[in-house]
């Protein structure tokens, strides 16, 4: 079953109500803030194996914990942010994330400093097969295996498959021109 189907059924409705709003508002649509680029992996990295309903519960934590996604801040961060950040009950207290979100930073800094953005650098490598891009990825960042891949490409635009084609989100996806159409 499609997420888009799947969030119908979903109780009670506040459940309903914050899957609908991440599925209606973000979920497909290009993102071509760095900063929000960097947090949506951030997002995506801390979901593995727990439920994307628990990370959107948290996605306020994140945001204030990580700085609002600031890249050169968290790039930044030394010893007493990263025991700061395992003590913060309103993020995932992962060390293997929480040290992928800093190095991750570290790494979007020196794309940045190459390609002139993380977009753009993502940009560089547009088309690819998943498989292509979860080697990239593999090779440039920490923690990212291909579920996390597949779904962070997929929620920026860059991989087809967010929405069900049915779904009246999916023509709102394609008016913002999403990479995956520019193939």
């Amino acid at each position: 079953m499609s997420y888009c189907a799947a969030i119908e059924g979903m109780q009670p409705e506040s459940r309903r109500e914050l899957h609908k709003r991440y599925h209606d508002k973000h979920y497909g649509f290009p993102i071509h803030d760095d900063n929000e680029l960097f947090g949506r992996l951030v997002m995506e990295i801390n979901q593995a194996g727990l439920s994307w309903e628990t990370i959107l519960k948290k996605e306020e934590g994140f945001r204030k914990a990580y700085d609002n996604f600031d890249i050169q801040k968290v790039a930044s961060y030394g010893e007493s942010d990263w025991e700061r950040l395992l003590n913060d009950p309103g993020i995932i207290r992962n060390k293997l994330k929480v040290n992928a979100a800093i190095e991750n930073a570290k790494t979007i800094v020196e794309l940045q400093k190459e390609f002139g953005s993380f977009e753009k650098w993502l940009e560089h490598h547009h088309p690819k097969t998943l498989p292509e891009w979860m080697k990239l990825f593999k090779k440039t960042f920490k923690f990212t295996g291909g579920e996390i891949v597949n779904e962070f490409l997929m929620s920026i635009g860059y991989l087809k498959g967010s929405h069900a084609e049915s779904c009246p989100v999916y023509d709102e996806v394609l008016k913002h021109n999403p990479m995956w159409n520019n193939v």
